[in-house]
């Protein structure tokens, strides 16, 4: 960050950790799908790094089996509270949530089947650090994947003054904080760039119609960011209040067409050892 402290984009306030929860649900499927491209079996060792309050631990359990193992890192300790709690209510004995940072995990080298991520990359700075740790957890042949955001496809139709205005604030603190929201087009070559190979790629985009929870993710994203954003001085409070009124508002237009980010699913192998 431009104060040196290495601050989450989109922080963790508590309705933030709930929005993540209600995510976890909605992207379960994709997830189901881009897990199924691993070669994983029952006792499987896998770790999601940055699991949030509960990204895809339930998922990943079901995949490698009572034999197998999850390990979640996440830094925030409310969310790995809230991920210990979610393990515990769905008997997932498999799981295991750590406090810890995602560039340096204190976990061993070499010894997992998948070390993932999802919407991880686009929220902090030096996302190619946590590349490296991903690769470095996994065995020789083991999977890494991640699931990232690239804004480019970001869009409401017909514009919305508001929301031209939100977004470009956010990019704007994004750009001044060193993160970057465009990371994923990005990621195969961050895979490649950290040795990885057979790398596949599966872009993806949704239309959310008006009712739609993830309609008014661009708010919430407001929301998390608003103390930071007037507190950089690259808008007012009463400017910013009457922008997230506004877009309300024009969200609340079942007219209005609002699409997604743009999406991207990577994954690819860590080279096996010579002989």
């Amino acid at each position: 960050m431009a104060d040196g402290q290495d601050e989450y984009f989109l922080g963790y306030r508590r309705a933030e950790q709930e929005r993540l929860r209600a995510q976890a649900v909605q992207l379960a499927d994709e997830a189901r799908w881009l897990f199924d491209q691993m070669d994983l079996t029952p006792g499987s060792k896998v770790v999601e790094i940055g699991c949030g309050p509960s990204g895809c631990l339930e998922i990943l359990s079901a995949c490698v089996g009572p034999s197998g193992s999850v390990t979640g890192i996440e830094r925030s300790e409310e969310a790995v509270g809230m991920a210990r709690q979610m393990a515990r209510d769905l008997g997932l004995d498999n799981v295991e949530v750590r406090c810890g940072d995602a560039r340096s995990t204190e976990l061993p080298r070499d010894s997992f089947d998948l070390a993932t991520a999802r919407l991880v990359l686009v929220n902090v700075p030096k996302p190619e650090q946590i590349v490296a740790e991903a690769v470095a957890l996994v065995r020789p042949g083991g999977w890494v994947a991640f699931h990232e955001a690239d804004w480019f496809a970001h869009i409401c139709e017909p514009p919305s003054e508001a929301w031209t205005a939100i977004v470009q604030l956010l990019v704007r603190y994004s750009e001044k904080n060193g993160i970057d929201l465009f990371v994923g087009r990005k990621l195969p070559g961050l895979l490649r760039s950290a040795g990885l190979t057979d790398i596949q790629v599966k872009p993806l985009i949704h239309v959310y119609p008006p009712g739609a929870h993830r309609r008014n993710i661009l708010i919430d994203f407001a929301e998390n960011l608003s103390e930071r954003i007037v507190a950089d001085g690259l808008v007012e409070k009463s400017e910013l209040n009457r922008l997230k009124q506004a877009l309300r508002h024009d969200l609340d237009d079942p007219s209005r067409l609002v699409v997604s980010h743009l999406f991207i699913q990577a994954w690819g192998r860590k080279a096996a050892q010579a002989a």
